[in-house]
């Protein structure tokens, strides 16, 4: 199957693009789309033999859920067995945006989207080219990260098509993702809302609508059997051994750089993460920038993108210093951690 790659504009999007794509996805196809988090590998919620393709193209575990996308209120509404009084706090606050809802689910959505669950994952994306395909592929698109399962999410078209070029016949090119990572995720089938996947919206915020709110520990006990994506199996993960190093700045600049001089003896091609404010500090080894600490949102939209550039340099160890930045910290080390397997060094 030779993948087509359409561009798309957001502020002018073509009607016979996303007619051709909603034709896709309404006969029970596959298309790659951009949201405001990541791209997407959409195909209809409702039809369990498009979701097993979605598994089938990424090489996903059939236990882990995939997010419904819809476009309206009203059509959450057909897909549920009951909504709470936080549905519409929430939504009225973050949605279109980046936070995935979890409610018990009907019998119109199919357990091969759940993963087997009797409860479905709900988000409405802020963007107009996914509101757009959503509208044109009949309302209801299952969308994980348009990527093989386990490696970095994709937050640029290249990245789709360097997984996907052979497994799908349509990609949506509409540019970088603006945030750069999934959706916060919660859980209101409990008496307590349960954050299940950390992300752009932070606890604190979600809290300030709708009062108290917990995490849930399976975000790092991988035993447990998922509620949603991102809670079982390595995700996000470069094809480098990924370690997290953790302790004060200058700590973790002289162990990275031990680690590294150590690395470079034995022959083996290293990398660092460090932040603009710390990399001219490293000696040895591909050293690249995330971003800046003081400006959260730029480790976050870089975060998969360094991944994948490491991937391309062919690097055998990649180094990360560790971020505990005041709103995003939570969702940022989620991903890191999983990348590395919860490899973490202490730097004394």
């Amino acid at each position: 199957m030779r993948m087509m790659v359409k561009k798309i504009d957001e502020d002018n999007i073509d009607p016979e693009v996303i007619s051709q794509a909603g034709r896709i996805i309404r006969e029970g196809g596959i298309v790659a789309f951009p949201t405001e988090t990541v791209y997407g590998l959409g195909a209809d919620a409702l039809q369990p033999e498009a979701s097993k393709k979605i598994y089938a193209v990424k090489g996903r575990p059939s236990d882990n859920p995939l997010i419904v996308h819809i476009c309206c209120m009203e059509d959450m509404e057909r897909i549920v067995s009951y909504m709470p009084e936080a549905v519409k706090l929430l939504a009225d606050a973050f949605w279109p945006g980046p936070l995935t809802m979890i409610l018990n689910k009907n019998d119109k959505v199919p357990y091969e989207t759940t993963g087997g669950m009797d409860t479905v994952a709900i988000r409405m994306p802020s963007s107009k080219t996914a509101l757009a395909l959503i509208r044109a592929g009949g309302g209801y698109i299952a969308a994980p990260s348009a990527n093989i399962s386990g490696r970095p999410s994709p937050t640029l078209a290249e990245h789709v098509y360097e997984d996907l070029k052979e497994r799908i016949p349509l990609l949506l090119d509409g540019g970088a993702a603006g945030i750069g990572i999934e959706s916060t995720i919660i859980d209101l089938t409990t008496e307590v809302p349960v954050i299940l996947r950390p992300g752009y919206i932070s606890l604190e915020m979600i809290e300030g609508v709708i009062g108290p709110v917990i995490m849930d520990p399976g975000i790092t006990d991988s035993a447990r059997k998922p509620k949603a994506p991102g809670m079982k199996y390595r995700h996000y993960a470069p094809e480098a051994n990924l370690i997290l190093v953790e302790g004060d700045a200058d700590s973790v600049i002289s162990k990275i750089n031990m680690l590294i001089a150590e690395d470079v003896r034995m022959g083996k091609k290293a990398g660092v993460i460090g932040t603009k404010e710390t990399i001219g500090h490293y000696g040895q080894g591909l050293v690249l920038s995330i971003g800046e600490r003081r400006e959260e949102d730029t480790i976050v939209h870089n975060l998969y993108k360094i991944l994948r550039e490491f991937d391309g340099a062919g690097v055998d160890v990649i180094y990360s210093e560790c971020f505990s930045t005041p709103r995003m910290g939570q969702a940022i080390m989620n991903r890191l951690l999983k990348a590395a397997g919860h490899q973490v060094i202490k730097a004394i």
